[in-house]
């Protein structure tokens, strides 16, 4: 079957039915595996090479602004693309849509987990499919490389981003700002007789019992406010997230265990769709059913809100000179502090010698069998975890 062509860069893609933004997010959702750069990889590969729904500059602009902002980035750019093609509430339906297979997945996997007292199997899991999401990663990246990478000004940015991500283990915020800031300065109209957009200011200032608690009022309201703190706050990737959750969690409010705080980080990562759905497993440990759901809630609604208020400014600004290099600018800090957060990653999926050659021949294949489909490599490598796991017993899996 042949793709169809993309849209010449001044030919502006057709609005799409709200109808078929659904549709196509609910399959994103229930099938796009390998966390938020897989699934942005994912979206650029279908919707600008396969549908034609956007022009590369407009993914371009969705990465680069949703990278700049907090919440998680794959949720972000499938609500941006959802608004440039269905309008505000095709944002709103497409973006839900894209939520709504994982949160059933998820929140069925939390009622498994307590009625059950633990899933020992996922633990195998985890230890097969790590590897793959690593390369899934690094491939996905790649793409986006050849997408938004265009001189040498952009890679000096991704090569600090980089350093700095590795250096501070984390992503930061200001690094969005900062290279966004050097982007206007060097390919803006600032220092060439021109004036910054108003918009561009705008768009830059922003195996025992489980036990569940009774979901009373006082613990909802207070998994609503936790979560919606962490999408307000938080940047980027899960990489950001997870010691986010872990603090909160663990540390402050006592909610999980060490062990059940990790287990939940690997249902985010095994199941489709964003990593930060860890928050609905996490709220149906705290409070059941009501408790992931607010969880869910939480975690999601400040991305719509972010999104919805900058996309309209971008959108109407898009031609700016100003608005162009703060773009420039921050896609390349994405691509950066994306390879930091897989070395980073990597070193806590990847821990003996099987786990490596399940990198590698995972990366090999993504990049020698273009039609290979993730979820696909994630059952494959899910099946080596499930035989390899109870032989080899590596202690280290949950160690680290």
């Amino acid at each position: 079957m042949t793709a169809t062509p993309e849209p010449s860069p001044t030919e502006v893609p057709q609005r799409q039915p709200i109808r078929d933004i659904v549709a196509y997010f609910l399959r994103l959702g229930t099938i796009g595996f390998g966390g938020p750069v897989a699934l942005v990889g994912q979206m650029e590969r279908e919707l600008v090479g396969g549908k034609a729904w956007v022009t590369r500059q407009e993914m371009r602009d969705a990465i680069a602004v949703s990278q700049s902002l907090p919440g998680p980035l794959a949720i972000q750019v499938g609500i941006f693309i959802a608004y440039m093609r269905g309008g505000f509430w095709g944002a709103w339906a497409g973006g839900w849509a894209f939520i709504l297979p994982n949160f059933v997945i998820v929140a069925a996997l939390g009622a498994l987990y307590v009625y059950f007292g633990g899933l020992s199997w996922m633990t195998a899991i985890f230890y097969g499919v790590s590897p793959a999401v690593i390369a899934l990663i690094l491939h996905s990246c790649w793409r986006l490389a050849k997408l938004g990478m265009e001189d040498w000004p952009q890679w000096v940015v991704a090569a600090v981003c980089f350093v700095v991500t590795i250096w501070l283990q984390a992503e930061v915020a200001v690094l969005f700002i900062g290279a966004g800031i050097l982007g206007i300065l060097y390919y803006g109209s600032l220092f060439r007789g021109g004036f910054p957009s108003t918009g561009l200011f705008a768009a830059a200032a922003a195996p025992v019992a489980i036990d569940t608690k009774e979901p009373t009022a006082g613990i909802l309201s207070s998994l609503l406010a936790f979560f919606l703190k962490a999408g307000s706050l938080t940047f980027g990737s899960g990489l950001v997230i997870v010691p986010f959750l872990e603090k909160g969690l663990v540390q402050q409010y006592g909610w999980l265990n060490g062990r059940e705080f990790l287990v939940a980080v690997a249902v985010g990562m095994l199941s489709p769709g964003p990593v930060v759905i860890t928050a609905t497993f996490v709220g149906y440990l705290v409070a059941g059913f009501w408790g992931s759901l607010v969880s869910t809630i939480g975690i999601f609604l400040p991305s719509f809100i972010l999104i919805l208020a900058v996309a309209p400014i971008l959108v109407r600004h898009r031609a700016n000179p100003n608005v162009q290099g703060f773009v420039k600018g921050a896609y390349a800090a994405a691509i950066g502090t994306i390879l930091g957060a897989c070395v980073l990653l990597g070193k806590i999926a990847i821990g003996d010698w099987l786990t490596v050659l399940i990198g590698l021949g995972s990366l090999a294949a993504l990049f020698f069998v273009p039609r290979l489909s993730n979820p696909l490599l994630i059952a494959a490598t899910a099946v080596i975890g499930l035989i390899a796991f109870p032989l080899l017993q590596p202690g280290w899996v949950f160690v680290k």
